[in-house]
């Protein structure tokens, strides 16, 4: 869901009451967007709220409320969308496309035929980036509701979450009865895999991973939102 105000900047803060802006927030709203004293943006708490500001003394980063706070009820179902690990910067590409789409969490894993495998430490620092990605990409798509980033687990894990169900091209049309859907690796799934759970089809191609989470993602929030009909 998007706030209102128009379609100027629009931040996250973590108290709409008293609302500081971080630093390089504070920085892209001054530096980038050329914000100046008395201009006014949106700012949401990330969890369904948000108001109108107005900037204050920039140095200092002031801001001034001055619209009530707005609740925005979450649209439902929640949608998930796993996605198994894959090469370079496409993670971040995944999460922020799913982002700007409005699914409400994102979670990678690892399947049987993952080439990609993150562990310990690296595993946290991709989450952590993970989740600044999916901040940007909230605000860039004036979002009032930041999705959950989890930690990276195995697809055994996601095949216990309530209506999961395989993105494959053998698979029926997509469906808001199963609003989990995990997409697999670049090799495929395995037959322990697709014996685990049923499979919706999204397109008729066999997609790169990415496109296949882009494509899934938008499918659904199109039948949550009523803009397609399931037939």
């Amino acid at each position: 869901m998007k706030p209102g105000g128009g379609d100027g900047p629009h931040v996250f803060v973590d108290d709409l009451e008293c609302p500081e802006l971080r630093d390089e927030d504070l920085h892209h709203l001054t530096r980038s967007l050329r914000l100046r004293p008395g201009d006014t943006f949106t700012a949401s708490d990330g969890a369904g709220s948000w108001r109108i500001c107005r900037m204050g003394s920039v140095p200092e980063g002031e801001v001034e409320p001055v619209g009530e706070v707005v609740f925005v009820e979450a649209a439902q179902p929640p949608l998930t969308i796993g996605f198994a690990l894959i090469k370079g910067g496409r993670p971040e590409l995944v999460v922020q496309k799913l982002t700007e789409l409005g699914v409400d969490a994102i979670v990678p894993f690892t399947a049987e035929h993952s080439v990609v495998r993150w562990e310990a430490d690296r595993a946290t620092r991709h989450t952590e980036r993970l989740r600044r990605v999916a901040r940007e990409a909230a605000m860039q798509s004036r979002q009032v509701r930041l999705p959950e980033i989890g930690e990276p687990t195995d697809f055994a894990t996601l095949a216990t979450y309530p209506g999961a169900i395989r993105a494959d091209i053998t698979g029926n049309a997509p469906s808001l009865d199963h609003p989990t859907v995990l997409i697999g690796p670049e090799g495929g799934w395995s037959e322990t895999e697709r014996h685990q759970l049923g499979a919706i089809r999204i397109n008729s191609s066999v997609l790169r991973s990415e496109t296949a989470a882009i494509t899934t993602a938008a499918l659904l929030t199109a039948l949550r939102d009523g803009v397609i009909k399931h037939c």
